[in-house]
């Protein structure tokens, strides 16, 4: 679905910040909050003048009861202070990303259902629930570990768990747009769990 697919944001410093729907950045624009950014030309245009674009424009369109709409792929915040913050997200989802669903001390890839975040310092032992410390782990592993650390009962974690360095939409699966890459650079995001669930 159009409005659903992913669109970059930046800031009033035309740095990318995040990424939202399509949805959200219609929204924005509607609340004055945001304007779209041309693909080919970078001109900023609002909800009338974005949707003048429509006549010319190569791709799907967004329509709505009186008017339609190209599909926004960047849209620059005008109200966001200069050089917000990025706020690292730390889930579970996004351990299970970063493992690719891959048990990290047998290799398995099972269900979902049978995957667990194992803390490889155990949380009884004084482990943390941080990027460095909690690794993807299928049900049997993360059994026959216990509250023990790896080594104590004979398994080998495949790789070091660190924070990621991926962009949001990546992870999500989707493609880099090309209207993205200018603004992209070395923007990337450390995607965030709540520290206190396990």
């Amino acid at each position: 679905m159009l409005l659903s697919r992913p669109a970059l944001v930046l800031n009033r410093s035309w740095r990318a910040i995040c990424t939202t729907t399509v949805r959200r950045a219609f929204f924005l624009v509607c609340r004055g909050r945001a304007k779209f950014i041309a693909p080919d030309t970078f001109e900023l245009h609002d909800l009338e003048s974005w949707a003048d674009l429509a006549a010319i424009a190569k791709g799907p369109l967004i329509h709505s009861v009186t008017k339609s709409f190209p599909v926004p792929e960047v849209a620059i915040l005008t109200e966001a202070p200069a050089h917000p913050r990025p706020r690292e997200v730390f889930s579970h989802r996004n351990i299970v990303k970063r493992d690719r669903y891959t048990c990290q001390y047998c290799g398995a890839r099972p269900r979902i259902t049978n995957l667990t975040i194992d803390h490889v310092m155990p949380r009884s032992r004084g482990g943390r629930s941080t990027w460095e410390n909690c690794v993807v782990c299928c049900r049997s592993c993360n059994e026959k570990k216990g509250n023990n650390r790896p080594s104590e009962v004979n398994l080998v974690l495949h790789s070091k768990p660190r924070k990621p360095d991926w962009l949001p939409f990546v992870a999500e699966g989707h493609a880099i747009p090309r209207t993205w890459e200018k603004f992209l650079g070395e923007i990337y995001w450390n995607i965030e769990l709540d520290q206190s669930s396990d």
